[in-house]
């Protein structure tokens, strides 16, 4: 809910809308009595031409002088987005389905919650997931499976609507065992269906387990003239009342053994229950009631079905982070512009001190999701069997980009206040639907624990790697169907992440590097005991202080391939030292933190550099030009 102070400053009193009056008499927020903030003024547009579009994402290998660059994505200014042209005409069209839509209609669809038949029938016009999520060989020219690709279109999905992403991430999730599968005949069969327009489902998890795959009842049972009758039933299945394929996982019931095959949502034997969700999107529950199944159905078993569900959720999570960033940017486009037209005690609302730190915060928190997200998939493009370090950088994506995606949406908030509930509004939608990424496809808590096992490593056992270059050049991201088995997280080796940090002598970048000094040596010398390492509280609350470690590390390293300017790193690291205080102050506080470990705790607790003219530089250039760059056609 919006704080009281934001409430007071800009929300509406009582509920009343009658002259936009708040309590103070003569000062209107409707029609003000001071000049409204001009949407574009002479400085904003010259700013916009160093910022034009998304060409920071201009394909080359060396990086332009260290200017700024638009960072967020804006359908008002496309331009290059990515180096390869059919994308960006994917991208292109894809804006012109939503903007030809337009929000009302966007918000009245959510509001009934109307199947999207709209958007299936323009990805099945234009071959928009044939394009995307075909693997090279088995589609058109143009097709493979492409990260930095899949990246951009993330993104806006998540900028026009979940539900719009949410369809084409668990086809994604669907389609990963498939193209995993050693079954050809299967594989050319999905590849058709793509060309089709089809979309396809992820049978993993079940009502009573969750995502449990350990305790799955779903059966394939062996039949005495060959095949199999499936038995059992999914819980939580998107796409599942209209999927081409489901790829479901179960196991067989006398040796156990685990075993993905391929059912027809439309088939005999396939029973859908219900959606178990009020929104557009179709989550289905649904039986198989003696379905049956040949070998032909057959994806995987064993061991290969096992690590083919944990490798498809392995790149399945990387997208959420993005879904977040979409969500956000949309919201502080909105936000933004809403402010910046309000006035209130005969002063601009954006020019009240609180309301400036929101906005400064919303946007270095923005950019820095951004630039860890980027930088994580050309690790997850360059992964191979030596180099799994994308086993890090995608859980942390996953966790720590959408739970940054929430204090975004709660600082802008903060600042529009009961706007933010208006039914007109995007933001409204937004309010909701960031909530649910960091709980799809493992919580905060599950992707904590996975990350903490490589923190030994991470710090204490560096190995040299050659340079991870930015990738986006154009080829098949092959390695990702044939990630391999899912155990030895322990051995996982990083590269040196102090050579990120001593990339920008910068003043809040200076102050951060030391508090991970303390941390690592907190970790030499008061490391987790025995017991405070089988407690998942505290290990989770140390978990936090580690991943932004490794989230400062990698924007880090983005900030010098996109060439992003001093002064807006600095200002991501104020925030990132205050998180840093923030969460010591919570392992502080923990009722098994020992003596040793609360004296380390208190002196990770810092202040951020405070530099009044940077600050004020970064608003008035990046934050405040953006006032009125984007609002979506009604």
């Amino acid at each position: 809910m919006p704080s009281r102070a934001a409430h007071a400053v800009i929300g509406r009193t009582g509920g009343s809308d009658q002259g936009h009056r708040h309590g103070t008499e003569g000062v209107t927020t409707g029609t003000s009595e001071l000049p409204v903030r001009p949407v574009a003024s002479t400085r904003d547009n010259l700013n916009r031409q160093a910022l034009r579009g998304l060409d920071f994402l201009s394909f080359g290998s060396e990086a332009p002088p260290r200017e700024s660059a638009m960072i967020l994505f804006n359908p008002k200014q496309l331009s290059a987005a990515h180096p390869d042209p059919k994308v960006n005409e994917i991208l292109r069209k894809t804006v012109a389905f939503f903007e030809a839509k337009g929000k009302r209609r966007l918000k009245d669809d959510d509001r009934n919650r109307v199947w999207y038949a709209d958007f299936l029938d323009f990805v099945q016009r234009e071959k928009v997931f044939a394009t995307l999520l075909t693997p090279a060989g088995y589609g058109g020219p143009e097709a493979r499976w492409d990260t930095s690709r899949l990246c951009v279109f993330n993104e806006v999905l998540g900028f026009y609507g979940l539900c719009y992403w949410y369809t084409w991430q668990v086809s994604i999730l669907g389609l990963g065992p498939i193209w995993m599968s050693a079954n050809e005949p299967l594989k050319r069969t999905a590849a058709r269906l793509l060309d089709e327009g089809a979309i396809f489902a992820f049978g993993l998890s079940e009502k009573e387990h969750g995502a449990d795959i350990y305790a799955t009842d779903m059966l394939l049972v062996p039949q005495p003239g060959g095949g199999y009758l499936a038995r059992g039933d999914k819980y939580y299945i998107g796409n599942g009342n209209e999927a081409a394929i489901v790829s479901t996982f179960g196991r067989l019931p006398e040796s156990g053994e685990y075993v993905f095959f391929a059912v027809d949502s439309k088939r005999e034997g396939f029973q859908l229950v219900k959606n178990i969700t009020a929104t557009q999107s179709y989550v289905a529950e649904f039986n198989l009631n003696d379905y049956p199944i040949t070998d032909a159905d057959l994806l995987s078993r064993g061991d290969d079905a096992w690590n083919a569900a944990l490798n498809t959720v392995n790149i399945g999570k990387y997208n959420l982070g993005w879904a977040s960033i979409g969500i956000c940017t949309h919201a502080f486009y909105e936000a933004l512009t809403h402010a910046s037209g309000r006035s209130l005690y005969r002063q601009h609302v954006t020019d009240f001190p609180h309301v400036k730190q929101m906005f400064l915060d919303a946007y270095a928190r923005l950019v820095a999701m951004k630039l860890f997200a980027l930088r994580a998939s050309d690790y997850l493009r360059s992964a191979s069997n030596d180099d799994r370090r994308y086993l890090l950088y995608n859980p942390v994506v996953k966790m720590k980009v959408t739970t940054q995606g929430e204090q975004v949406i709660d600082l802008l908030w903060d600042v529009i206040a009961a706007k933010g509930f208006e039914k007109d509004m995007y933001f409204e939608t937004a309010t909701r639907d960031i909530r649910a990424l960091p709980k799809l496809e493992g919580t905060v808590h599950v992707n904590i624990a996975l990350i903490v096992k490589f923190m030994q490593n991470y710090f204490f056992n560096p190995a040299e790697f050659p340079g991870i270059p930015r990738r986006l050049d154009p080829v098949n991201d092959t390695f990702l169907f044939d990630q391999g088995p899912t155990k030895g997280l322990g051995k996982i080796q990083f590269h040196d992440y102090r050579k990120a940090y001593a990339s920008r002598a910068l003043p809040n970048v200076k102050i951060f590097t030391e508090q991970i000094a303390v941390f690592r040596e907190f970790l030499m010398k008061a490391a987790p005991d025995a017991a405070q390492q089988k407690d998942v509280d505290f290990l989770l609350a140390v978990g936090e202080i580690f991943t932004l470690v490794v989230y400062g590390q990698l924007i880090l390293e983005n900030a010098d391939h996109l060439a992003i300017p001093d002064d807006l790193v600095d200002q991501i690291f104020d925030f990132m030292v205050r998180d840093m205080s923030r969460h010591a102050l919570q392992v502080h506080g923990k009722s098994s933190s020992t003596e040793a470990q609360m004296a380390f705790c208190m002196n990770l607790i810092r202040k951020a550099h405070t530099d009044e003219a940077r600050s004020q530089r970064v608003l008035e250039t990046q934050v405040y030009s953006l006032n009125g760059a984007y609002a979506m056609d009604e």
